[in-house]
């Protein structure tokens, strides 16, 4: 079922002009939101953590609205991938920070880029593919092979590769060898092999591979983000490189560069907290 629902919206977010792209998904994502009760609830307890429980519950709602509404664009955007011209790009899109990753490669070793699902995440990887960087996405598989093939499709269209979270490791250490970028999504643990951090000042698992490649190879770690602004124009960042300083204690050294990135998320979520997708429950409830 959820194959046709993504050929459909493919198939009628080309068809359509943009603006209207948007309304129509607007209207969906309303109705999803007000009947699908189950769909909210983990979401809500996400938005009490990081807003605090001196928030209204009046306004945890609007937020979680305005999310699903910014999901649903974030769809129409992925459906209609270009190929992203220098024109497009000076038009639609902001980029700060770019020196940042190019100062990482300039070292030989590639880099990590560490995301959250916020803003557009996916457009954000098709960018950095579009401006020329050889870039590989740790990217989780879809239950349905279809789906899979068509998001891997999607991607691929401005040079972005996927690696699925199951792939032979080695893979990414000789993409880092060769000066490439890998990118994964670490505001998740999909696996319960994670590591506990402080997240919002709460525990939580959160996935270690983005902190033990870059201990494993020199790589810096940069944290990127492409969030919706004004307008529907796009602001691409590469914040700072997150430099790994190994130690004896490797245990220690994986905490303390993912303390380093986890700061960066939660600047990120507190700016965009509208825009970040945390659909599944981040923390064990209380």
């Amino acid at each position: 079922m959820f194959y046709y629902f993504y050929m459909t919206g493919f198939f009628l977010s080309r068809m359509v002009p943009l603006a209207a792209s948007y309304s129509v998904a607007g209207v969906v994502s309303r109705i999803h939101f007000f009947l699908f009760a189950s769909d909210k609830e983990e979401l809500f307890d996400n938005l009490r953590a990081v807003l605090g429980p001196e928030v209204p519950e009046k306004q945890i709602r609007r937020t979680a609205l305005k999310i699903f509404q910014n999901f649903a664009k974030y769809l129409v955007d992925f459906f209609r991938f270009p190929r992203f011209s220098e024109e497009y790009i000076s038009e639609n899109i902001d980029i700060t920070g770019r020196e940042n990753l190019d100062s990482c490669l300039a070292e030989g070793k590639g880099a990590i880029l560490v995301a959250l699902h916020l803003g557009n995440w996916e457009l954000g990887a098709a960018l950095v593919g579009a401006l020329g960087y050889d870039l590989c996405v740790i990217a989780l598989e879809h239950s349905n092979a279809r789906i899979d093939d068509f998001f891997n499709t999607q991607r691929a269209i401005n040079g972005v590769k996927s690696i699925p979270p199951g792939a032979n490791v080695k893979s990414c250490f000789r993409a880092l060898g060769k000066n490439q970028m890998i990118a994964i999504a670490a505001d998740k643990d999909y696996t319960s092999t994670g590591v506990e951090v402080d997240f919002f000042k709460r525990k939580t698992l959160l996935p270690r591979g983005a902190a033990v490649m870059s201990l494993r190879t020199g790589a810096p770690i940069v944290f990127t983000a492409l969030t919706r602004e004004k307008n529907d124009r796009f602001r691409l960042v590469f914040e700072k490189p997150i430099y790994p300083s190994p130690t004896e204690d490797r245990d220690r050294d994986v905490k303390g560069l993912m303390g380093e990135y986890v700061k960066l998320f939660e600047k990120y979520v507190l700016l965009y907290p509208d825009q970040w997708y945390a659909f599944r429950r981040i923390w064990d409830p209380k």
